[in-house]
């Protein structure tokens, strides 16, 4: 478990980590102010025991607009979002919540590269405050025991992440810190 706060702007998330079945699940809640107003998004992703994204829901508002998102992946690597098939993300294994720094967790879990090395990931990144699930082309390259440089957009974004033993980012330079650092 972990609790987050923003740095950026007021905003908390806290979020956990469970074996579920076979698989995991990651679940939270975050809470921040945004330009349409006071946000609270609340998600629960549900991995395969490799850590693949299978099913994410996501729930809350943005202001005063009312979100209940269900993101689906097919064994074939098909996804649909609430019933309807969002072809551009075919074949990406990794959910990305733009609005959140929990699912850094997901190809940090799944990859688990070695003090060195360097993993490409094409993440269904579900954009903030759209919402609209893109790819979104990243690199995580493990520069410590409990440090990755996270790269995406081409390079464009950049930020040299701390993680926990759980592979939760404590610390994303100038958006989120765990509480208590």
């Amino acid at each position: 478990m972990i609790l987050w706060r923003r740095v950026d702007q007021p905003g908390h998330e806290s979020a956990r980590v469970d074996r579920v079945g076979e698989g995991w699940q990651l679940a939270g809640t975050a809470v921040f102010a945004d330009d349409a107003g006071p946000c609270c998004l609340s998600y629960r992703i549900e991995c395969d025991a490799e850590w693949r994204t299978v099913r994410t829901r996501v729930s809350g508002w943005i202001g005063q607009r009312m979100v209940a998102l269900e993101i689906a992946v097919a064994a074939d690597g098909v996804w649909r979002m609430n019933g309807i098939e969002v072809p551009q993300v075919a074949g990406c294994v990794d959910v990305d919540l733009n609005f959140s720094p929990s699912t850094n967790l997901l190809p940090i879990r799944r990859l688990n590269p070695a003090v060195g090395e360097r993993a490409e990931v094409r993440a269904a990144w579900l954009r903030f405050p759209s919402l609209a699930l893109e790819p979104l082309q990243q690199t995580y390259i493990r520069t410590g025991e409990h440090a990755y440089r996270y790269e995406s957009a081409g390079g464009a974004f950049v930020r040299d992440l701390q993680v926990d033993g759980a592979g939760f980012p404590t610390r994303y330079p100038d958006i989120w810190e765990r509480e208590g650092e």
